[in-house]
């Protein structure tokens, strides 16, 4: 039986094997590795902070995720493609170890933050209406 999310831990291992996946995936392995030139060992903190600030409101996470993504998207465009199986991953991560009310809220917030960022980084708002969904690999 699993859990909900509840400390540090669980989203650094949330987070960990999300990367994971995340680097071996046909689609976003070369985005991570080769574009963005991911340090993984010095990003897995970062976005540790990240969650656990959408989680649990600690306010540990004091960037600009946008930034860093438009920055990334001058290099390599990043599509509808890149967001759904970003999330498609990550819910299936969360799914794969948690269940509950926290694993629900990390799961939808995720897919907020996608459809924001896909939106902006199209030169829209953060509150236009476009729909990304986790969506199986066929």
């Amino acid at each position: 039986m699993t859990t909900d999310i509840s400390h540090r831990a669980d989203i650094a291992a949330v987070v960990t094997e999300f990367y994971a996946r995340a680097f071996a995936d046909d689609l976003l392995g070369p985005v991570f590795i080769d574009v963005a030139r991911m340090d993984l060992p010095a990003h897995l903190p970062i976005m540790c902070d990240f969650w656990e600030t959408v989680l649990f409101r600690t306010g540990s996470y004091q960037r600009n995720a946008l930034k860093l993504h438009v920055d990334l998207h001058r290099r390599e465009p990043l599509t509808d493609r890149h967001f759904e199986r970003w999330l498609t991953l990550w819910c299936a991560t969360i799914d794969d170890r948690h269940t509950g009310p926290k694993a629900e809220l990390a799961k939808l917030q995720a897919s907020r933050i996608a459809q924001s960022m896909l939106r902006r980084l199209a030169g829209g708002t953060g509150s236009e209406h476009h729909t990304i969904r986790a969506v199986a690999d066929k």
